[in-house]
């Protein structure tokens, strides 16, 4: 009696099991990253994330309370499928646009809170982009409470043409307004956070915070080589060489932020809050 030649078919390995780590080539399994916030246990590579896991990562639990959620782009330059794009990129990530914000606590401190996502078309701005992040900080400035975003983007949306880059001004403009009421704005700039973000609200915080070996900048190395003839320093647009010549306050790793922004607001915001609260009964006792 013959034995059975059949050879045993080989065990499907499901996708996105492993990952690559784009810092050091290791082969990691994906749910010992995600315990780790997706950083590289070996070299420390911080992998993107979504906009929810940075919600979820910074914020008290279940604090988060989601505005304008269903604003879309329109196609103003009617640009050939754009729309069908914009499908794609909701039907992938979840969100309607590339940066979602609402109201939150952060140990029990009220904030105003917004994050990009580079997965939804490069964490490119539009004009949706560009009106809720105008938007959270006319926010912050009516509920007088602090504003953190964390950033990512590849720049400006192309599809958009003209109707983008006026983002750049209107959020700067709205900053200003933040600023004149001493309202204090932290940013997390993500790897990468580059061009028409990175040239307006990005790089506008009190306190600019990076996270490790983040790609910051406006345009590209290669671009500006090319523009000014030289070569340029190594490591020029990373987190770490900006933090050395002081555009970059901080780099915290991502484990750590929770912890850092909570204590920046003890320090800039409670003690202010505190002594506020002592004047107005100060005042209050004084008027009787």
């Amino acid at each position: 009696m013959k034995e059975n030649s059949k050879t045993p078919s080989k065990m499907e390995i499901p996708k996105g099991l492993w990952l690559r780590c784009d810092g050091c080539g290791e082969i990691l399994y994906r749910k010992s990253l995600e315990q780790n916030l997706f950083v590289c246990m070996r070299c420390g590579y911080h992998f993107r994330i979504s906009a929810t896991k940075y919600v979820e990562l910074i914020l008290d639990n279940e604090s988060f309370e989601e505005f304008d959620k269903n604003f879309v782009s329109g196609n103003p330059l009617n640009f050939p499928n754009y729309k069908e794009k914009l499908e794609e990129a909701q039907k992938k990530t979840g969100y309607k646009e590339a940066f979602i914000y609402g109201r939150g606590r952060i140990n029990n401190i009220a904030v105003i809170f917004g994050a990009m996502d580079f997965n939804f078309m490069g964490g490119s701005m539009g004009s949706v982009v560009g009106e809720k992040v105008a938007r959270a900080i006319r926010k912050a400035y009516t509920d007088r409470v602090p504003l953190i975003i964390v950033a990512t983007s590849g720049g400006a949306r192309m599809q958009e043409g003209i109707f983008s880059l006026m983002q750049l001004a209107k959020t700067a403009a709205e900053l200003a307004l933040l600023a004149s009421a001493k309202i204090p704005y932290i940013v997390v700039v993500t790897n990468p956070t580059m061009a028409g973000v990175m040239a307006s609200y990005a790089s506008l915080g009190d306190i600019i915070i990076a996270e490790p070996k983040a790609l910051l900048g406006f345009a590209g190395a290669r671009v500006i080589e090319g523009t000014i003839g030289e070569k340029l320093p190594e490591g020029f647009q990373t987190a770490e060489f900006l933090l050395a010549h002081g555009f970059v306050d901080l780099v915290v790793p991502r484990k750590q932020l929770r912890p850092t922004i909570s204590k920046i607001l003890d320090i800039v915001w409670n003690k202010k809050e505190s002594q506020s609260l002592e004047t107005e009964k100060l005042n209050y006792k004084i008027e009787e």
